[in-house]
């Protein structure tokens, strides 16, 4: 599988860097109770830092909304998924522990205010690529709405877009049955690559610690 991002994106953005996480051999089940325990303790923390400290001087989350604007995403109509989800967290919506995976995904989201995905490999067809959306790039996503994602940014196979730093597609979701998976990890390009790589190996170390089975990472630019 090769994973790439489009010579269009990387005009537009060229400090873009993309994080790449495979998994093989995994278990997801239901979250341990030292995940759901963290992730619960977080958002409580997080609850607590809301007037003290808003969206609007969290830097990783700024940066993503800027990205947004340079390849014409409103992002006040289409959040970063991070954004979204701290935005629930903020307003005392506790996540609701959705498996093992999910629930790592959204810890790491939160931690490091920026978008993740997280995608059973069984159901992606060939190479990817991230790339900005046509009007063909459309599917279902995992809250059941048909996303169009034109003028988005999106990861797509050969068979098309399934994920995005919006929200990811029904296709491609880990569920319980998943035993290979891929994690992207969309940094902020102002990011040092030394630090994206601390980041990616800690999401690696955790996400085997809790899930079993090995991983092979690297990042893409």
């Amino acid at each position: 599988m090769i994973i790439s991002i489009s010579d269009k994106l990387k005009k537009l953005v060229p400090d873009l860097k993309v994080g790449i996480i495979q998994y093989n051999n995994i278990t997801v089940d239901e979250s341990p109770k030292m995940l759901s325990g963290r992730l619960q303790l977080f958002q409580e923390s997080l609850m607590l830092e809301a007037e003290t400290k808003p969206i609007s001087t969290i830097e990783p989350i700024q940066e993503w909304r800027s990205l947004f604007k340079k390849v014409g995403t409103d992002p006040s109509r289409y959040r970063p998924s991070s954004e979204a989800l701290l935005r629930r967290v903020y307003k005392g919506s506790k996540l609701g522990s959705i498996h093992s995976a999910v629930d790592t995904n959204n810890f790491f989201s939160l931690q490091y205010q920026i978008p993740l995905g997280v995608y059973d490999q069984s159901h992606i067809v060939g190479n990817i690529i991230i790339d900005i959306g046509s009007e063909e790039d459309m599917y279902e996503g995992i809250n059941g709405r048909e996303v169009n994602m034109e003028g988005k940014i999106v990861t797509r196979d050969d068979r098309g877009a399934f994920g995005s730093p919006i929200v990811d597609s029904k296709r491609t979701m880990v569920t319980e049955k998943t035993k290979q998976a891929l994690h992207v990890v969309y940094f902020q390009p102002s990011l040092a690559e030394e630090h994206a790589t601390e980041m990616l190996q800690a999401i690696e170390k955790m996400f085997i610690q809790i899930h079993g089975g090995t991983a092979e990472v690297d990042i893409i630019k």
